[in-house]
């Protein structure tokens, strides 16, 4: 069991869930946005922003057949210490009498089973960046509603793409554990130090971070330069 399973976070404690995705990617990249406020925007973050826009709005509803769709849905997970926004919850109406994860709606007849899903631009990734903040989402989900959520989806906007997504055990320790450094690095109030990868180029803080004159490599071949320099004047 993690700490973030035996505590309960206060409101001041709480911090953005959407910021679990850019700890996930990046530690540092996290740390110049959510500790030291610093933004770039390039062209990935426009397009993105773009897509958001047509997936937030908190004053629509609507319902498709058996399914109810709510918009810019607030959330909170007091014991991740986390709270945001989600893109879209559906609702499925249940069909199964027998179906366990369900829930009542108020206003509405009958039970429901939540179902979020979370917006992206562009194309699936290679590393799970976006697959924890949708089962961050999806946690938060199941701590307000006292239902189970085992799926959710993802859907990429280049190839108008839904991919759906199992919120294992597996997924669930990895939100948890995000969460626990998330919290532990932004008590401390320091930024992770620069590790130059080649994904760097994707990261709109890349001029920022100036990951290969920052990075730890960088710094020992510099300190090595140097220590070289004067042992070779002595």
């Amino acid at each position: 069991m993690t700490m973030t399973e035996n505590r309960h976070f206060a409101e001041d404690d709480l911090l953005l869930i959407s910021g679990i995705q850019h700890y996930a990617f990046c530690p540092r990249q996290w740390g110049l946005i959510h500790i030291e406020q610093q933004w770039a925007e390039n062209v990935l973050t426009f397009e993105g922003r773009q897509m958001h826009r047509r997936a937030d709005d908190p004053y629509f509803s609507e319902t498709r057949g058996d399914v109810l769709v709510s918009r810019a849905m607030p959330l909170v997970s007091y014991r991740l210490g986390l709270y945001g926004v989600a893109d879209v919850v559906e609702f499925h109406a249940v069909i199964d009498p027998d179906e366990k994860n369900k829930v009542k709606l108020k206003g509405r007849r009958g039970w429901w089973i939540p179902y979020p899903v979370e917006y992206k631009r562009g194309n699936r990734k290679p590393d799970d960046c976006d697959e924890v903040q949708l089962c961050a989402q999806a946690m938060a989900l199941e701590e307000m509603l006292n239902v189970r959520v085992e799926e959710g989806a993802l859907f990429y906007g280049e190839r108008e793409r839904r991919v759906p997504v199992r919120f294992d055990s597996v997924l669930r320790e990895r939100v948890h554990r995000l969460a626990e450094d998330m919290h532990r690095h932004f008590a401390g109030g320091r930024t992770a130090e620069a590790v130059y990868e080649p994904k760097c180029t994707r990261c709109s803080l890349e001029a920022l971070c100036q990951p290969k004159s920052n990075s730890r490599s960088a710094s020992r071949y510099l300190q090595n330069y140097l220590s070289d320099l004067s042992a070779s004047s002595d």
